[in-house]
């Protein structure tokens, strides 16, 4: 089942890419697994991640579509909701998956995260501290992470 799932999102992508400017692009890292794949986010506009190409590793669970993929950002960032190591919270990809979802929605998902952080259900607390109590800094160690390591 999740491998007929994973090749109908991947014939359907690109199609869904256009509509989703937010992406870059997303597919299989190799033509041999179909279950380990790579995204590429443009960073929101008018955010401190705006000009920044995000790279994301996707790892599908065999029991795809009803466990949700693993993400985890490869490109450094400076976000509350995304930890140093990469791993994104968002509730969509634990306690609000379902199985109607597809990659490309995660992934708009995602990118509407980090144009609105949440600092309250932080994965990042330095980010997150910096997000509520001195929000001009925030931007701008943001948009210097951005700089350095997604350009």
């Amino acid at each position: 089942m999740a491998k007929n799932r994973l090749q109908f999102e991947w014939r359907k992508i690109a199609q869904e890419i256009q509509a989703n400017p937010e992406i870059s692009q997303a597919g299989p890292l190799d033509d041999s697994n179909i279950y380990v794949w790579q995204a590429i986010l443009r960073g929101p506009s008018e955010t401190p991640y705006e000009g920044g190409r995000f790279h994301l590793r996707i790892e599908f669970p065999t029991e795809y579509p009803f466990k949700p993929p693993k993400i985890k950002f490869e490109t450094k960032i400076f976000h509350p909701n995304i930890s140093q190591r990469g791993t994104v919270c968002v509730d969509i990809l634990a306690n609000e998956w379902s199985p109607a979802l597809t990659l490309v929605k995660v992934l708009v998902s995602i990118s509407s995260l980090l144009a609105s952080p949440n600092p309250d259900d932080p994965m990042d607390a330095e980010s997150a501290k910096m997000y509520q109590d001195d929000y001009i800094r925030y931007q701008k160690t943001a948009r210097n992470w951005t700089d350095t390591y997604a350009k």
